[in-house]
């Protein structure tokens, strides 16, 4: 029997308005250092966010958002941070900022299927209740 491996994960926010401190859960990236697995999903509820800021320019956060799944995937096309090993582009998406998208602080967990687990996250972190 396969032991199970210890992640770590972030839940991706967005705050529209800084000053106000309100925020949208969009996505998860998970991180399993042992099989090098480094992921995220993100699904944006734009009507959530224009509630909190009919002014968000979606567009500009739509790409900002985008460079998170490319920085997991790591290389060149990803720019700087991508050529970092997987660990090292995990804290770097996670380090505490001041700028509408941020991240939860840094939580564990043990489980043997990575993509379930991102899976569970987005149902039970980011996406309504059904």
């Amino acid at each position: 029997m396969h032991a199970l491996d210890t992640y770590d994960y972030a839940v991706i926010r967005v705050v529209p308005r800084v000053e106000r401190e309100e925020f949208v859960n969009v996505g998860v990236i998970l991180s399993c250092e042992r099989t090098g697995f480094l992921d995220a999903r993100i699904e944006p509820e734009e009507s959530r966010l224009l509630a909190l800021d009919p002014t968000l320019d979606l567009e500009s956060l739509r790409r900002h958002l985008d460079a998170i799944p490319a920085i997991c995937r790591g290389g060149a096309q990803a720019g700087p941070i991508g050529l970092l090993p997987h660990r090292a582009r995990f804290h770097w998406l996670t380090a505490k900022r001041s700028s509408i998208i941020q991240t939860s602080p840094v939580h564990m967990g043990k489980c043997g299927d990575m993509p379930a687990i991102l899976e569970h996250l987005m149902d039970r972190m980011v996406r309504p209740p059904r």
